[in-house]
Order: C-alpha cells, then structure tokens, then sequence
C-alpha cells in the first residue's frame, strides 16, 4: 500500500517566559492510503501539535516548526507557500477540531460553512454547493438538512456540531482527515454513534484517517496501527492487535493497565502511572518516563532510541522491552 503521509524527525517548539518547549521533539510516522492512523497519549504530549504542525497551523514567532519532513503525496508540505498550502487545506487534507463550537464560526450559517470550501476549492456555483452541502448533511445523519443550512451552530446540539464538523471535513473529497479527540465533549453513546460514522464513511469514501485520542477504547476498535507518545517523543509503534497483546514500553503497559476492563474481576484495582508528565521545558537527558518507570535501570540515563522488537515492525525506545515482554518488571 502507498505511503499516503510521511513525518520525517519534525520538530515543533514554543518560546514561553520559562523557557523553549520542546513541544513535538524529533517525531517520525506515516499513514498509507485508506489505513486508520491513532496517535495516542496524555495531554500535553505533543498529539494535537503534530497535527497542526502537518496543517502549517503553527503560529510565529511564539510557535515554530524548526525541522523535519512532510510529505504528503511526495511532497513536502513545510517547503510550500502560504497560497499552496491554503490549496491542501480542506481540499487535500481536511481537519476535525477538537472543541466544534469553538472551531465554526458562530455568526455564519450552517450553509454558508459548509459552501464556502465548496465554492474555493472546488470551483462550484452556489446553487451546486448548495445542493452538495445539503447531501453532506444527508449524508452524516443530519435530518431535515435543507431546512438546516439556514440554522447557526448554536441551534444545534453537541452531537449535530460534530457531524457537521464531519461534514465539513469531506466537502472537498480529501485524501487524508486529521481527527484532534473527536469527540472529547460528548456523551458515551453519542461518542460511539460520531466513530461508528467516521469510520464507515472513511471505508466507503476510501479516506486516510489520523486519529489523535487518549481513548484507547477508541483506539482497539478503529485503528489499524498506533503510535504511542510521550513528553513529544514516539515511543511505541505497532498494529493496534499488537499493542494490546504485546506492549513493549512502560507508558504503553500503564496506559493499557490503568483502564478498567469487563474481563477482570470487579475487585481489580486499576494500576495508575505514579508521578506527573516531565515539564517540556527541562526534558531529562536520559528516557522522559523515567521518574515514572517500574522498569528503570542504569542505562535509562542514556535515551534510548525506537528500535524493532519483533519481525511484524514493532516498534519500542525502553532499553528493557524484552523484560517488559516476558512481564517481569524490574523495580527500582
């Protein structure tokens, strides 16, 4: 299958008053054609930076993407223009944000949102964007959608903004969707409905999907391969099957294990990671999770490296994966 995105060593940083944040330090991963991506880890580890850094929606001068490749479709978006990078935008690479009433505009129709990328990219006339908005609404389990085009995103519901959101994103017929928590404000059942929709029009449209979550219920149910961060760094990589069979990091191993599960007797208790995320600003030199690690040695003060764990491309940076394998934690 073809390589549809390709991140070489990106390198995203912000300038605050207490220092330079490493915010995605180095990051390396890519998605084929029509494969489901996840990006997965706790909240501040660089997840929803890297996709921004793909959009070149990193703000300066506080902001800046310092080094690294995209290729996308061969070529490398950090070396386009503003005016060509406005062309990918929507209409090659689409983006679902994170918080829906906070990304469309509250002042525009429902319609004219929906039109406006339309009319752009695609070079429509308002009556044929009109009629494709209407079928996008259709098309997302909107009803009525006629009569929606005139309404504003404060008429609709948590749920109804998200599909909108979803709508949005395939207007243009992109190659490629980058999903930031899709559905982060909204309730367990209607979460179920937004994926369930997401993943059956990625299959029939033929859509690439990046999906960035903490949710690794989300993550065993639509992704086929996963890359696990931490402190702005990947340091897990393997086909979601796997990684829930064989988690060979110890962030990995505490991320599976600190959810609760309805084959394990309800007396389990759940293992927490003990400790606080690094603060990006004084990165240790050594691993970044190891005043967190059960399964830290002397040679964790030297950062290890992603390398193979198996055959199947597995990937870990945790000097101690065999040991991590074998469930034999090796305790400080």
């Amino acid at each position: 299958m073809a390589k549809l995105l390709q991140v070489n060593q990106l390198r995203t940083t912000f300038a605050t008053s207490t220092g330079l944040v490493r915010a995605v330090d180095g990051v390396s991963w890519d998605v084929d054609e029509g494969e489901t991506v996840a990006l997965v880890g706790e909240s501040g580890c660089g997840k929803s930076v890297s996709a921004l850094s793909i959009m070149r929606l990193i703000t300066p001068p506080a902001g800046r993407i310092e080094s690294g490749e995209i290729l996308f479709k061969g070529r490398d978006l950090l070396r386009l223009s503003e005016e060509e990078m406005r062309a990918v935008r929507g209409r090659e690479i689409a983006m679902i944000f994170q918080e829906p009433m906070t990304s469309l505009n509250p002042v525009l129709t429902i319609g004219r949102q929906l039109t406006e990328g339309i009319e752009i990219h695609l070079g429509a006339q308002p009556p044929a964007a009109r009629a494709r908005a209407i079928e996008l609404l259709a098309m997302v389990g909107i009803s009525d959608p006629e009569r929606r085009l005139s309404q504003y995103p404060h008429h609709f519901s948590g749920g109804m903004r998200q599909r909108m959101m979803i709508a949005m994103a395939l207007a243009c017929n992109p190659s490629l969707i980058l999903a930031d928590e899709p559905t982060t404000a909204l309730d367990v059942t209607i979460q179920a409905q937004i994926l369930e929709l997401m993943r059956d029009l990625s299959r029939r449209l033929g859509v690439a999907m990046l999906i960035i979550t903490h949710n690794l219920g989300v993550v065993a149910r639509y992704a086929d391969r996963v890359n696990v961060m931490y402190a702005g760094r990947i340091i897990e990589q393997a086909t979601a099957t796997e990684l829930y069979a064989h988690p060979r990091h110890p962030y990995t191993l505490g991320l599976l294990r600190s959810v609760p599960r309805l084959d394990e007797p309800r007396r389990a208790r759940l293992d927490p990671i003990e400790g606080q995320p690094p603060d990006l600003t004084r990165l240790p030199t050594g691993c970044a999770f190891l005043p967190r690690c059960k399964y830290r040695v002397e040679r964790c003060a030297e950062a290890p490296q992603l390398a193979p764990v198996d055959a199947a491309g597995h990937q870990a940076a945790c000097w101690e994966a065999a040991n991590i394998a074998a469930g034999s934690p090796v305790t400080a």
